[in-house]
């Protein structure tokens, strides 16, 4: 049985949250495998920002529209990756427009920054510069063409590297709380086998997130087994007690381990 440490999501009501939208038909058709959801779960996380929701949408106005007017109500902040091109599909900029009710203007802060770039600066590169009236421009330190801010809606690029150095540019801007610390252990048995003794323990830790996550690895079936919670003591406890449950279970790898719980952040 092995088990690590690392910090991860806030799941108390309090915290601010968030909802992620991955924007692009590449998505949907299995193209482009998207690896922008995790690297913004774990950072909001780290910031006590709990990712509550996320959605994969197509390159069409109408829909993107939508979504991002019912999102943009529900969650504290709203973070959009992909569609801020120089193609003609891309097209988030136009719609957060739209759904904001403003027009898309030529920013000229963004035109000047995209002049820094060692490329001509053609029709369709100018494209990167329009945003939405009144938006605050979001720093791209990797390509100089910008992402940018309307109220509580983030527009960040799609490309995962250049999506980061967004982000990494804003986070000290949103508002924070305390991040949850998460624990781990692998255990091969099957989830059928340990599903009531695991509920058991979970209904005696109300205040933190037990999760069974199942795999098979060279043939043999297991779970990954996930607490979470603010209170780190309650998280060792409630792992210590999995250990021990697991071991009396039959899960040989478990023996001698509740006292040894490797641990590495996040």
């Amino acid at each position: 049985m092995t088990t690590n440490t690392m910090k991860h999501e806030r799941q108390d009501t309090a915290s601010p949250t968030a909802c992620v939208l991955l924007i692009g038909n590449e998505l949907l058709s299995g193209k482009t495998q998207d690896s922008n959801l995790q690297y913004l779960g774990s950072k909001l996380a780290e910031l006590g920002v709990r990712l509550a929701e996320a959605r994969v949408l197509p390159d069409d106005k109408d829909v993107i529209v939508a979504t991002l007017n019912d999102c943009r109500k529900q969650f504290d902040y709203v973070f959009t990756t992909g569609g801020i091109g120089p193609t003609h599909d891309d097209i988030t900029s136009q719609c957060i427009a739209a759904a904001f009710g403003r027009e898309l203007i030529l920013d000229e802060e963004a035109v000047a920054r995209l002049r820094r770039g060692s490329f001509d600066l053609n029709e369709a590169r100018l494209k990167m510069a329009r945003v939405p009236d009144g938006a605050t421009l979001i720093d791209n330190p990797l390509s100089n063409a910008p992402g940018f801010r309307v109220e509580n809606v983030f527009v960040l690029a799609g490309i995962p590297s250049v999506a980061r150095a967004m982000f990494e540019t804003i986070a000290a801007e949103l508002a924070v709380g305390t991040p949850i610390h998460s624990r781990n252990v692998d255990v091969f048995l099957r989830e059928g086998d340990i599903a009531e003794p695991l509920e058991r323990i979970a209904a005696q830790y109300p205040e933190i997130e037990i999760g069974s996550y199942p795999f098979s690895r060279a043939g043999r079936f297991g779970a990954n087994l996930v607490v979470r919670g603010t209170d780190v003591r309650q998280l060792e406890q409630a792992l210590a007690q999995i250990v021990t449950t697991m071991t009396e279970l039959g899960d040989e790898s478990s023996v001698g381990t509740p006292s040894n719980l490797s641990q590495s952040s996040d």
